[in-house]
């Protein structure tokens, strides 16, 4: 895994630059309003250029690891990603939660998971079908054994099999959080599906009413007659009648 640096530079926000008439006033300056909190100091609010931050997001390790964020006339914040809010159409940043960090002390973060080997895989060469249920998870570890992503293994998964979170191989001092609790629930994060068979029914041909076997003798000696007397009672007079 690669260790990147993210730094990012910001300024502090006075009260009368905090609340949805002013984060709007923000944006239209092109700066995004954010906010640091933790490690038993005072949330401080601040304001990020929107084009330095939207080039650090194009980025998946940003939100996995631990950013330098220089504040304009106070001490450089060490912090995480926790929480961003993105514009519902532009995706845009709007506005985004960091927390501090405390060198060695465990803290929680969400890292993206990724799967490798899916078209080597036995069921994959038989037609199955890969299907992953988390794309990220929640860890604990120190902030200095943040991964940069979880690499799961599933070059050898047959159709039918499955991965679930005790059998995913983590980085030592790091742990999945949701293994932590009394009473943990090892839930499905990959599958190998059977193929689905798409069968066709057969087209059945419409009855019709002149079908052979379905016409009505009867009825048809009595059509006969009719039409006669119809042919007799247009046809034209002879000179002689």
């Amino acid at each position: 895994m690669s260790n990147p640096t993210f730094n990012l530079n910001a300024v502090a926000r006075g009260t009368d630059l905090q609340g949805k008439g002013a984060s709007r006033r923000l944006r239209k300056q092109n700066l995004v309003p954010a906010i640091i909190y933790g490690a038993s100091k005072e949330p401080l609010s601040v304001s990020l250029r929107m084009n330095e931050l939207t080039k650090s997001l194009e980025t998946e390790a940003f939100f996995s690891h631990i950013l330098s964020i220089a504040v304009e006339g106070q001490d450089t914040e060490e912090v995480v990603i926790k929480a961003m809010q993105r514009h519902p159409v532009k995706n845009m940043p709007m506005h985004v939660d960091f927390q501090r960090i405390v060198r060695g002390q465990a803290m929680h973060v969400t890292v993206p998971v990724h799967y490798n080997g899916s078209d080597v895989a036995p069921g994959h060469k038989a037609g199955g079908i890969f299907v992953s249920n988390a794309t990220e998870l929640e860890v604990t570890c120190i902030p200095s054994k943040i991964p940069e992503y979880i690499s799961v293994d599933v070059s050898a998964m047959n159709v039918g099999d499955s991965i679930h979170l005790m059998d995913i191989k983590m980085p030592e001092g790091v742990v999945i959080r949701e293994l932590e609790v009394a009473e943990p629930f090892n839930r499905t994060v990959a599958t190998m599906q059977a193929p689905v068979v798409e069968v066709e029914e057969a087209i059945e041909p419409q009855e019709h009413e002149e079908a052979a076997g379905t016409r009505d003798p009867e009825g048809d000696e009595e059509a006969r007659k009719l039409q006669d007397q119809d042919d007799t009672h247009d046809a034209p007079k002879s000179e002689d009648e």
